[in-house]
């Protein structure tokens, strides 16, 4: 318990202190206007007060990912409470404040068009591709797993009992699939604007309910060891299927995507620190929570109540086994509500960034609907699949952790070259330097090193990290070779 509460002041003087350092860094101009005040259109660039935007900053980065992959990361052990704490501070946080500051500078501008702006025309058409199918695979993560959650008790009432469970979640599977079809398609203040705040006070009154402190469980410490307690470690080494479990509770490219949904409707750039440094801190509290709380499962106070639960099946296993059915039923409630709100806006996220590359006016409806559908489209196939297949979900979670890593990496590499241009002859971009070659590395080496997704079936592991340690040495070299040029492309 020691550690846990450690994390938790570690985190919050992170942010108190690094990010003040950040905000200065980067220039931070309260006199400066914003695209919401310079050409707000009513749809997309819409002024909203600062706590608003904070709770829909909040919600749509956390989804399910600091719940679902702080679970999953939980089961390598208390490397996972390291992971999230400094990884959060130093790399997530980080990445998510500068990469919305850039959007908030350039017009609400989309990611792969920063991508572009700093690493060149060619990663930026690489960048639309893959950026809309992470956004893809979010929207189908996050509808398979509150259909899950809501298929069965506290929720199904008395009249559905004998219902079949398949039927059930179907039927919440075209619910919520519709619902995303409708929230990309409205303004956003109309509904993400006006009911997400709600959600975003659930899910962090969710947190508070989860925090088992009061229940005085014993929770592993960090100075117990840092061994792999993964039930197949052997094929599943710390580095680097951790850092892979653990995206969106310590770093999430993701969130990059949605910082410009935000951008688009802040009125000030002193909002950016605790909209976007700050919603980051706080998912990394909710991340540490609910790894803590696996933690006790899988190796901590009382294991045998673990029966081979994954994902959300997991979840209820921690919510049910401490608190009463309301409190249960509240909890879980938070958990579906994280998912939901971060699925639709990942896909309204889609649907602005092929608008923008295909330059389709997004004000009138039938045009938003034509380039929704197509989306809607793929990730309605990628969601049966995901059903039908038992192996389905966990085959897509762990290709979407993958490309969310990715797209992280990538744009701390993008973010390292603003602030080289920003301050020529200074070192300040070794502040995402160091986190871009480590999740360089972290990214290279699961294709190297994966059983299964990867070439580690076939590779000697040594042999993957040497391979792994080459490529991002080669990214390293490239930077400082262009940097010295002067255009650090």
């Amino acid at each position: 318990m020691v550690t846990f509460i450690l994390s938790i002041v570690l985190l919050i003087v992170g942010y108190w202190l690094y990010s003040r350092l950040i905000e200065r860094v980067i220039g931070v101009d309260a006199q400066r206007k914003t695209p919401a005040v310079v050409h707000p259109d009513g749809v997309d660039y819409v002024p909203m007060k600062p706590w608003r935007i904070f709770l829909i900053q909040f919600l749509n980065i956390a989804g399910v990912g600091p719940i679902i992959g702080a679970v999953m990361g939980a089961q390598f052990g208390t490397a996972s409470f390291l992971w999230i704490v400094f990884g959060c501070i130093l790399a997530g946080a980080v990445h998510d404040f500068i990469a919305g500051f850039i959007s908030l500078r350039e017009d609400g501008a989309s990611l792969p068009e920063i991508h572009g702006r700093y690493l060149g025309k060619g990663m930026k058409q690489f960048m639309r591709g893959f950026t809309v199918v992470l956004m893809v695979l979010v929207g189908v993560v996050f509808v398979n797993t509150p259909a899950k959650l809501l298929t069965g008790d506290p929720f199904v009432p008395a009249f559905l009992q004998g219902v079949d469970s398949g039927v059930i979640l179907y039927g919440w599977v075209i619910i919520i699939f519709a619902y995303y079809l409708l929230a990309t398609l409205l303004p956003i203040d109309k509904v993400i604007g006006k009911i997400y705040p709600v959600f975003g006070i659930l899910l962090l009154a969710m947190a508070i309910v989860v925090a088992f402190v009061v229940h005085g469980v014993r929770i592993p410490e960090v100075w117990e060891g840092l061994s792999n307690h993964h039930p197949q470690a052997d094929t599943n080494p710390i580095f680097p299927m951790m850092f892979i479990s653990i995206a969106c509770g310590a770093i999430s490219g993701f969130h990059a995507t949605q910082s410009p949904l935000m951008a688009r409707c802040m009125v000030s750039e002193r909002q950016a620190r605790p909209i976007f440094y700050g919603a980051m801190i706080a998912e990394g509290v909710v991340a540490l929570i609910w790894a803590a709380a696996a933690a006790y499962f899988f190796y901590g106070g009382d294991a045998s109540l673990y029966h081979g639960e994954k994902d959300a099946g997991m979840v209820k296993l921690i919510a049910s086994t401490w608190f009463p059915p309301a409190i249960t039923f509240v909890t879980l409630l938070g958990v579906v509500s994280a998912a939901v709100t971060s699925g639709d806006t990942a896909l309204r996220s889609a649907r602005l960034i092929v608008a923008d590359f295909m330059h389709v006016d997004q004000k009138p409806v039938p045009k938003r609907l034509l380039v929704a559908l197509p989306i809607f489209g793929v990730t309605a196939a990628l969601l049966v699949f995901s059903i039908l297949d038992n192996d389905g979900f966990q085959v897509i979670w762990r290709y979407f952790s993958w490309a969310n890593q990715v797209l992280a990496m990538v744009t701390l590499w993008a973010v390292t070259v603003f602030l080289a241009r920003l301050h020529p002859g200074k070192g300040w971009y070794w502040i995402t330097l160091v986190p871009a070659l480590f999740m360089s590395m972290v990214t290279v080496s699961f294709l190297f090193v994966a059983h299964g997704e990867g070439l580690g079936s076939l590779l000697p592991r040594w042999l993957g990290y040497t391979l792994a340690a080459a490529v991002t040495l080669t990214f390293a070299l490239l930077f400082f070779r262009n940097k010295k040029k002067g255009s650090a492309q």
